[in-house]
């Protein structure tokens, strides 16, 4: 029997779109949480930090973290910090996150690792 997969992201975003359009594909059934509209708590994304290292949780390369100046960009410099930031910016989040049996299982979207993780 397995866990229930739950997706985390943003509804909006291209790369959800494109890993629950993957699920589908593969008839995986899994529950989605927007972080607009259930944004993550302090536990979850320290759980995430350390499970995927808090320089990979933030997107770095979307436009959230473009639009901070060069100051706020610069106090991120550990996982205490880079949660306080998130907390406060959910959009900064790298995803989707998947989680399995509440354990945190894959962060960002690659069809092959997916594959991999989920078989």
């Amino acid at each position: 029997m397995t866990s229930e997969l739950v997706v985390y992201g943003i509804a909006n975003c291209d790369t959800v779109k494109r890993a629950r359009q993957w699920l589908q594909a593969r008839e995986l059934d899994h529950r989605f949480v927007d972080f607009k509209k259930t944004p993550p708590t302090d536990a979850q994304l320290h759980a995430w930090a350390q499970r995927f290292g808090w320089q990979a949780l933030v997107n770095t390369r979307g436009s959230t973290w473009r639009r901070l100046d060069a100051a706020q960009q610069a106090a991120v410099v550990d996982a205490d910090s880079a949660v306080q930031l998130l907390l406060r910016s959910p959009s900064a989040i790298k995803r989707p996150i998947v989680e399995r049996g509440g354990q945190a299982l894959l962060l960002g979207f690659d069809a092959a690792q997916w594959s991999t993780a989920l078989s």
